[in-house]
């Protein structure tokens, strides 16, 4: 029987050999998700954006810096939760995933949830988030706890777009405080 650990790291490799659509193709590399995969609550964006695909991690760019805050700011860090995308290369020109591009992914994400076990979803954003729950608007349930199979999902808004509109960033960070008083309870 193979351990936690061991069954990530199969997925992680399917996940870097994986030719499902043609993002592969003018993708630098695969960016599997990074963190603990012992981790309470995981957070899960849309895609590798242009320095993502260059390190091969994700949310490492501006949007992930602000990531970063919004977990320090809840006594957490990177090393605490785990991150990944819906899709695992880059869109051409950091446009957004293709339904195909996602449901090729779809199974990836699937066994990494599944060895994970996270009590908490966080979804980055409203592919994330409709990823779920497909005819749901992030406006209206952003910051609300939500029942999904086994899972608890909690939507947000993505860190990318706080960083364009300074009225997402507040409601980004009160969010953010909100997760931290699920978290205690867990």
């Amino acid at each position: 029987m193979k351990t936690k650990l061991e069954k990530y790291n199969l997925i992680s490799e399917q996940i870097r050999n994986c030719r499902n659509c043609a993002l592969c193709e003018t993708a630098i590399q695969a960016v599997v998700g990074d963190g603990n995969i012992n981790a309470k609550v995981v957070f899960i964006g849309e895609a590798p954006g242009k320095n993502e695909d260059e390190v091969g991690k994700p949310f490492v760019g501006r949007a992930g810096k602000l990531l970063d805050s919004c977990l320090y700011e809840i006594g957490l860090d990177r090393g605490d939760v785990w991150i990944g995308n819906l899709i695992k290369h880059r869109p051409p020109k950091n446009r957004d995933p293709l339904p195909q591009e996602i449901e090729a992914c779809r199974d990836f994400l699937t066994s990494q949830l599944e060895v994970i076990k996270p009590a908490i979803i966080v979804t980055l954003g409203r592919f994330s988030f409709n990823y779920f729950f497909p005819d749901a608007k992030i406006s209206s349930e952003r910051g609300k706890l939500k029942k999904y199979e086994n899972y608890q999902i909690f939507p947000v808004y993505h860190p990318a777009a706080a960083l364009r509109n300074k009225k997402f960033l507040s409601t980004l960070k009160d969010d953010f405080f909100e997760l931290s008083k699920l978290l205690k309870d867990r």
